[in-house]
């Protein structure tokens, strides 16, 4: 039996010097995570409206682009990962990039292993801060199995690329079980949490949304790996679940 593919983390790079950015999808794509690269800050925010990213690789001297002003409106956008690039020199936009939220700097030229080891640090740091309380608040997306909930843009997508439409009662209802996983969530608990991501789901038709998820999400709808029944009490969603914020 072959393994389901996994959603790898996802890393979008700008950079206008076209090397650059070959050097660092090479060299991130052979060590297991996903790279998407852009050269201006027009196609950043392109990327950013299709996908979801988990960090961001960040050259701070553009021809032609202020990647401060970049940086800044990222980071008032989202709590994102981003690393800099720099030049030797240029202490002055390392001390404003760090002033304005980058959570990193790496001065060119650099050593691709030193980007991966920032880059891996950085994914670790993030993934230590995500809570379950401000998960539901501000966490982009989140990833169980080979699937990504894409909360912002409303969107359900797997690891081959494939989107599932969800009416706005099962998107409701699956971010509500993503944002409490491994806990028993009884009926009223998933109306609550369902009413924070904009509702429209009754006690009444919980059982028929949930009958539709396992359609849409389960590799045998008939035998649940993920939102699972627990007869009394209510449903458990049973998967480890990452919060990409």
């Amino acid at each position: 039996m072959t393994a389901e593919p996994t959603l790898l983390p996802h890393v979008l790079a700008l950079d206008d010097d076209a090397s650059i950015r070959q050097l660092v999808s090479d060299y991130l794509v052979a060590n297991d995570l996903r790279v998407t690269t852009v050269a201006t800050g027009r196609e950043l925010d392109a990327a950013m409206e299709r996908e979801t990213f988990d960090l961001v690789v960040l050259d701070l001297r553009l021809q032609g682009e202020d990647g401060m002003q970049i940086a800044r409106r990222l980071r008032e956008a989202s709590a994102i990962p981003i690393l800099m690039l720099t030049g030797l020199a240029e202490e002055a936009d390392r001390v404003m990039g760090l002033e304005l939220g980058a959570d990193d700097y790496l001065t060119k030229p650099f050593s691709p292993r030193e980007l991966l080891a920032r880059i891996r640090a950085l994914l670790r740091r993030a993934r230590n801060q995500a809570t379950v309380a401000d998960a539901i608040a501000r966490v982009r997306a989140y990833r169980f199995g080979n699937w990504e909930l894409n909360v912002g843009l409303r969107k359900l997508k797997s690891a081959e690329g494939r989107t599932v439409d969800l009416t706005n009662g099962e998107f409701s209802l699956l971010a509500a079980f993503v944002s409490s996983p491994q806990r028993i969530l009884s009926r009223d608990q998933l109306l609550e949490l369902s009413r924070l991501h904009n509702a429209e789901v009754y006690d009444r038709s919980i059982d028929v949304q949930i009958l539709r998820l396992r359609r849409k999400i389960e590799p045998d709808p008939a035998h649940p790996q993920f939102i699972k029944t627990e007869r009394g009490a209510g449903y458990l969603f049973d998967a480890a679940v990452d919060a990409v914020r």
